[in-house]
């Protein structure tokens, strides 16, 4: 079993709290992580039927009698334990009590919000980083990665993503994920999941897509609220600081997992995806979504942006750490180009070179470059560890 970098921060977080959460996508693998985590616990998984009954109609004999704390898994199909739970944490005062799971943010976050506020951690588990999976699966080459994605399933049974994403889809995406707001026209969703796969890495216009598929507009924002909930897409919002007045406002869109959205585009293996239109966005989808990871695995909120003006000069990824800006443009070419630093010369220039800039590509070698470090998408992690020139460091030091 390959280990999950968050367990250390959920084990951390159980000896301070009485509730810890863990809330995911499906098959993310919070299940294996919790047991893995808290093997002296019992465990109870409400999508059990008569495990969700008993915790419905006797809730305190349900949480009783757990000497050593208990597990529940996918608790938001009871949302009424919630305030049980929170009469037991304050009652008992003990840290590790509770250790909940969940696949739907939203109701976990409406419930906690009323119930559990100053008593709960909640972390999330995305699936596998290539932190985590790269020194088992050590490929050369990115495209490995972006169509078999990281869900666990692929990786710890050997099972073939072709064969895996479409049973994933049908039991996941078709069945929880359309019943968060009682969808009731599966055809128009999917034929909507597809079409925001189709614009991954790029500025959502909701009035665009609604209107191509033939959906209001508010349903188009209700779709992917339901999407952002279930963990399988986010939106990227544009950095707003204003260095030039004239900036594009709208975010942009990505998947949680490359694997997912390749398999929505129709992609079935290496050689389509190499010459696929789409190459360059599911990189960048890539790289964004591991930046993601690394923080959700050490328990940190990512604080991550992109910047764009009117005249489509952009920096693709932004990332405010709190103590310093990483500016990253994203490219999936494999030779490195003059054209991969025009972005970051521009916002270098307009704003006084306050940043540490990168650039990460879909190559191998890795340069120090005078105005930017380039390094090879195995190495993207490299940005939080090494400055990026002692030029942009001095400016930095000087600014602060």
């Amino acid at each position: 079993m390959i280990k999950r970098i968050l367990s250390d921060k959920l084990i951390t977080l159980s000896k301070k709290f009485p509730i810890v959460s863990v809330i995911g996508p499906r098959q993310s693998g919070k299940t294996t992580l919790v047991n893995a985590a808290f093997p002296g616990k019992d465990y109870a998984n409400l999508e059990e039927p008569d495990t969700r009954l008993f915790a419905q109609k006797d809730p305190r004999a349900f949480l009783s009698n757990h000497k050593n704390g208990l597990i529940i898994d996918e608790v938001q199909h009871v949302p009424e334990l919630f305030s049980y739970i929170q009469s037991i944490a304050d009652g008992q005062k003990s840290a590790g009590q509770f250790i909940l799971t969940g696949s739907q943010h939203f109701l976990l976050h409406e419930n906690i919000s009323q119930t559990l506020a100053g008593r709960v951690a909640i972390l999330t588990l995305l699936p596998f980083s290539t932190e985590e999976i790269y020194p088992f699966k050590k490929k050369l080459d990115y495209s490995y990665y972006l169509l078999r994605g990281f869900y666990p399933p692929i990786y710890d049974r050997n099972i073939e993503a072709t064969d895996w994403y479409p049973n994933y889809v049908r039991t996941y995406i078709e069945r929880d994920v359309r019943l968060l707001k009682n969808i009731t026209d599966l055809n128009t969703f999917n034929q909507f999941v597809k079409m925001c796969a189709g614009r991954v890495g790029q500025l959502l216009n909701l009035s665009s897509l609604a209107n191509e598929i033939g959906i209001s507009i508010n349903t188009a924002k209700a779709w992917i609220s339901v999407l952002e909930a279930s963990f399988i897409a986010f939106r990227l919002i544009p950095y707003y600081k204003n260095f030039n007045k004239r900036l594009v406002k709208m975010p942009k869109l990505y998947f949680y997992d490359t694997g997912l959205a390749s398999f929505l585009l129709g992609i079935q293996n290496e050689k389509q995806l190499e010459t696929h239109y789409l190459i360059g966005s599911l990189f960048e989808n890539f790289v964004i979504a591991e930046i993601v990871k690394y923080h959700c695995n050490r328990g940190l909120s990512p604080n991550l942006f992109f910047w764009r003006d009117k005249l489509g000069r952009e920096i693709d990824c932004i990332v405010d750490t709190g103590k310093k800006i990483i500016t990253l443009e994203i490219k999936s070419g494999k030779t490195i180009t003059e054209d991969f630093f025009k972005g970051l010369n521009y916002w270098n220039d307009i704003s006084n070179g306050i940043s540490f800039p990168f650039i990460v590509y879909g190559g191998s070698a890795q340069q120090k470059r005078t105005n930017a470090t380039v390094l090879p998408w195995n190495k993207l992690l490299e940005i939080f560890s090494l400055p990026s020139n002692k030029t942009i460091t001095k400016k930095m030091a000087q600014k602060h």
